[in-house]
């Protein structure tokens, strides 16, 4: 049951012919070819009755389920004896609280904590790529150690494959070519709840255009959640790539990443390469979500509100590659490109 692309290929792959798998969309498509044969593709949604009816039925039924995100409808599916879940969670370190940890959930109803806790308690597995992750879990989902799987996370595999790497690298040039030539920024920052429907981009794109277009373009990347893309118009400097279906691809690519609360910098740090963070509403977001850590003090890389400070850390090059390596070992201690074999194996060896 998934929410994101590039949550559980890996695991796809490696999975025994012994089982049928079966990919349940969400609320957005999941962009698999059609045309690949080893799974077949539901879509839960009451506009699709048919295959509404075939996801219920194959979530009642499967042995295993593996999810990357929070589904309501799990504190009442009833599974078959024995079934386990298992929890691929779509991100690899956590910046913003979640979960019973969410400030939202003090405004909420007893009876909707409860059907929250009732959900989580269905995770029978939750994978995590470090200690201090299984940590946040543990407080996140209210679940003893014992939940957890110490296997790194299986997307994070594509880092460590540098066939595959070269492949998407080339096929990235191709689709845009004005990226040849140029240093690549890609912008990814998070969604804010008040702007699902009018995201606000907050950079000075044209300012950016006039001071850095001969030797950098721009990428922008919205989060999925955004259901309405921005206008974006600065020449041949800034591209909208929001509808690209996989984000560790674009990074492959990425000179510099600037985001903000974003879980992308934990497996960007795995390329060791520049980072900067524009919370340019820091103080307005940690109170709506919280922190797991002061925010300053967490980010490795310079950590700007103005879009004149992000193009002076550009043009300087104020970077400490060091720091984001230090970062990467501190949230990516289980992750060595074997993370879907591991995981294959336990579910495989299980009764």
């Amino acid at each position: 049951m998934l929410s994101f692309n590039d949550t559980a290929d890996r695991v796809w792959d490696k999975l025994d012919e012994r089982y049928t798998k079966i990919i349940i969309e969400n609320e957005r498509p999941i962009d698999y070819p059609r045309e690949e044969t080893g799974f077949h593709l539901f879509r839960l949604h009451p506009k699709r009755p048919l295959q509404f009816i075939q996801s219920l039925y194959h979530l009642a039924t499967s042995k295993v389920i593996i999810i990357d995100n929070y589904f309501g409808f799990l504190s009442v599916t009833n599974f078959k004896a024995g079934a386990r879940v298992v929890q691929l969670w779509h991100a690899n370190g956590a910046i913003k609280k979640f979960g019973l940890q969410d400030p939202a959930i003090a405004r909420r109803s007893s009876k909707a904590r409860k059907r929250f806790q009732r959900v989580y308690d269905r995770f029978d597995q939750v994978v995590v790529g470090s200690n201090k992750m299984m940590a946040i879990f543990q407080e996140s989902f209210g679940l003893e150690s014992s939940h957890f799987l110490k296997t790194g996370i299986p997307r994070t595999d594509f880092f460590f494959d540098q066939q595959e790497i070269d492949q998407r690298q080339a096929e990235l040039l191709r689709q845009y070519p004005m990226i040849n030539g140029r240093k690549v920024i890609l912008y990814a920052p998070t969604f804010r709840e008040d702007q699902l429907h009018a995201p606000d981009l907050a950079l000075d794109v044209d300012r950016m255009a006039e001071t850095l277009s001969e030797e950098y373009v721009l990428l922008v990347r919205l989060h999925p959640a955004v259901s309405q893309q921005t206008a974006i118009s600065a020449g041949d400097f800034v591209l909208d790539v929001s509808a690209y279906p996989n984000v560790n691809h674009l990074l492959t690519v990425t000179d510099i990443l600037i985001t903000d609360y974003s879980s992308i910098p934990f497996e960007f740090a795995l390329l060791e390469r520049p980072m900067i963070f524009f919370p340019y509403d820091l103080e307005a977001y940690e109170r709506e979500r919280g922190f797991w850590e002061p925010y300053i003090e967490q980010m490795p890389g310079p950590v700007v509100f103005t879009s004149d400070e992000l193009l002076q850390v550009i043009q300087e090059q104020d970077f400490d590659l060091e720091q984001v390596r230090r970062f990467c070992q501190e949230w990516n201690p289980y992750t060595d490109g074997m993370a879907a074999d591991r995981l294959t194996d336990s579910i495989e060896k299980a009764p």
